[in-house]
Parts: structure tokens; C-alpha cells; sequence
């Protein structure tokens, strides 16, 4: 069996964050099919948000986004991308001094928060009112 290291883990943790900085600079590169850049920029700019559609506070759900879905993720965009182009991308990755930010997505979510919270009122409302 093995084991896990924090050295592993480490390098593990640097190597996903190059992919999604590869795949922030894939999804604005013309080069990229299109279906690629729609996976790649929504990956991206999901990781990339300041804010997790999941809040990290909620026990395991809170961090269910950052070791499943964004790995996931990764994981198929990169496959929708060009061997070389994505070689070209994490290149350009190391390359970057510091990391983007997505304050796109992060409005994005809390849009979905607000609508979530104004569904849960109007509910609570029609059965307080209900009786």
C-alpha cells in the first residue's frame, strides 16, 4: 500500500494549480477548439473565484469542490486540449509571476447564493403563511 507524503501531496497541490493556470491562459487562446475553451474557461474560472460555490466551513461538502469536482475537471479539459498546445499552456504557466483571479465567477456565485437564499425565503414564506 502506499503511503501518502507531504511532499507528494505538495507537488501534487503545485502541479493542479500550473493546470488550472494552463487552462485560464487555453480558454483565451484562439488556438483551442471551442468546446475546449468552454470547459477550460468555467474550470478556471470556478478554481480561480475567490469564492467556492461550496463554502469550505460546511463539513465535507465544503471541500468536496476542491478534492473532486476541480480535479475532475482538470482532468477533462486537459484531455480536450492538444498535447502540444496544453505542453505550450503550462509552459506559459511557470512563466506567470502571479496567479489571475476570477472575479467573474466569483459574482457568478454569489448570484447563485442570492438565488438560493431568495428560493429558501419565498418557501419559508408560502408556509408560514400556509399555517
Amino acid at each position: 500500500m502506499t503511503r501518502l507524503s507531504l511532499a507528494g501531496l505538495r507537488s501534487w497541490a503545485r502541479q493542479l494549480k500550473q493546470n488550472v493556470i494552463a487552462l485560464w491562459i487555453a480558454a483565451r487562446d484562439p488556438r483551442t477548439p471551442w468546446q475546449a475553451k468552454l470547459v477550460a474557461g468555467f474550470v478556471a474560472a470556478y478554481a480561480l473565484s475567490p469564492i467556492d460555490l461550496i463554502p469550505d466551513f460546511i463539513p465535507v461538502l465544503g471541500y468536496l469542490d476542491d478534492l473532486l469536482i476541480v480535479p475532475l475537471g482538470i482532468m477533462l479539459a486537459v484531455k480536450m486540449i492538444p498535447a502540444d498546445l496544453m505542453a505550450e499552456f503550462r509552459r506559459k504557466a511557470e512563466g506567470l509571476a502571479e496567479r489571475p483571479t476570477s472575479r467573474g465567477a466569483a459574482a457568478i456565485i454569489i448570484g447563485i447564493w442570492l438565488a438560493a437564499i431568495a428560493v429558501a425565503a419565498m418557501f419559508l414564506w408560502v408556509r408560514i403563511r400556509a399555517g
